[in-house]
């Protein structure tokens, strides 16, 4: 796929929507999970917040370094067709003649959390052919964690005078993640004001004991404010997490939750009661053949078979 270009990655994206569960997509999947190189950069957040325009911000950067960039752009489903309705490719400043630029806007489907099985399917294919890879979630509010099992930088978008803040940790959102920005900084006051409310919230939210302090930036697309600095504050993130193996135990975790997640979706309590996810995660050949045996021992052990 890397030497195929958009033409083979599409396709490949596509047969994974098509062939969900069948042996040789789980197999690839899993291939796709070793080979993981990329840094994916998770955005969240209302809708018109603005997460876009940081997408396209970071786009800009990346390329200009010539780093590959690969965005998948979650939007809500249609109730009718099931696809995503809204299309994020059409907000998004890309050169579609740029081979190292790759776009897919995918549906939530039934997920209010905003990414689908085929959307973090599709976020791992993505992250072995990538340098970087960002995903737009949906961001519903209430339901923001399932990006928490694809992204290894979280960037929380809030916009002043939206009430955000408050409502976010009520949800307990603020517990995820890395990065805060606050858009629309040149409203002046309510923007300010609006990042005194987050760091409040964060100053209130359990997270982990870890040395990482979440910034919380003031983000202008109209004035510019704020995007150098918050291109570093990615950077210095995945520095981070590179540092003393935090990165794959980070993803480990993901991969572990992501596979209790789908169990759950499948087979309720019950799945969860009578599989042990870690014991077949370690003799399987990765989370997706993981995901395809339990589904077979279940489907069978309900069905009689």
């Amino acid at each position: 796929m890397r030497k195929g270009g958009k033409r083979a990655l599409a396709r490949a994206l596509s047969d994974i929507e098509a062939r969900d569960g069948s042996p040789d997509v789980a197999a690839l999947l899993d291939d796709a999970t070793r080979a993981a190189a990329a840094h994916v950069v998770g955005l969240t957040g209302p809708p018109g917040v603005g997460k876009s325009t940081l997408t396209n911000a970071l786009i800009r950067h990346w390329r200009a370094a010539d780093l590959s960039v690969g965005v998948i752009a979650v939007d809500p489903s249609s109730k009718f067709t099931r696809g995503a309705l809204l299309g994020d490719r059409t907000r998004l400043d890309t050169d579609p003649g740029d081979q190292k630029i790759f776009v897919r806007s995918m549906a939530a489907r039934d997920r209010l959390g905003g990414l689908s099985h085929e959307a973090l399917a599709a976020i791992v294919l993505m992250r072995a052919v990538f340098d970087r890879v960002i995903v737009e979630s949906v961001g519903i509010g209430q339901s923001e964690a399932d990006i928490a099992y694809a992204a290894d930088t979280i960037i929380l978008c809030i916009q002043p005078g939206s009430g955000d803040s408050l409502q976010f940790m009520k949800a307990g959102v603020m517990e995820l993640p890395d990065i805060v920005a606050v858009t629309k900084a040149d409203m002046g006051a309510p923007a300010r004001r609006a990042a005194a409310d987050v760091e409040g919230a964060l100053s209130l939210a359990l997270r982990k004991a870890e040395s990482w302090s979440v910034p919380v930036l003031l983000v202008s697309a109209t004035e510019g404010e704020g995007l150098e600095a918050l291109v570093k504050a990615v950077q210095h993130h995945y520095h981070h997490l590179c540092e003393g193996g935090r990165l794959a135990r980070q993803r480990a975790s993901q991969t572990r939750a992501w596979l209790i997640d789908r169990i759950r979706c499948k087979f309720g309590s019950f799945g969860l009661t009578v599989v042990d996810a870690d014991a077949v995660l370690s003799r399987s050949n990765g989370p997706f053949s993981a995901d395809s045996n339990i589904t077979k021992t279940l489907s069978d052990r309900l069905t009689g078979a």
